[in-house]
């Protein structure tokens, strides 16, 4: 194992568990407390959060488990590239509100891991 592939699993784990995280936060809290916290959920249909959850989970498990699994591990950078589209939905919406940089930061770790598995 070279130090790229050590940054990239740093990379893809921090990436993972982050995902994961805020999918959980969501699915454990109410709407009308995720929109005193998030504005944009003020802004999307009542699906959209359900909707974001499971591409958080499936994103961030994907991350992580076809690569440590080594089991298909090509999936690693497709789901690395689908946070990535995900994120920049993201990165539009925090900027409407002024605060795209988390979302920024989030969306480069994806860019990062889909290109740095595919090389």
């Amino acid at each position: 194992m070279d130090f790229s592939d050590v940054g990239l699993w740093i990379i893809q784990g921090l990436l993972g568990l982050a995902m994961v995280a805020a999918g959980v936060m969501k699915v454990t809290t109410t709407r009308e407390s995720l929109m005193t916290r998030m504005a944009w959920v003020a802004w999307v249909p009542k699906w959209a959060p359900v909707a974001i959850v499971g591409t958080e989970f499936a994103g961030g498990s994907g991350l992580i488990l076809p690569w440590a699994g080594g089991i298909v591990p090509e999936r690693t950078e497709v789901a690395g590239a689908c946070l990535a589209i995900l994120m920049l939905g993201a990165v539009r919406v925090h900027a409407d509100l002024k605060g795209g940089i988390p979302a920024g930061v989030m969306d480069l770790r994806g860019i990062i891991v889909a290109v740095g598995r595919a090389i």
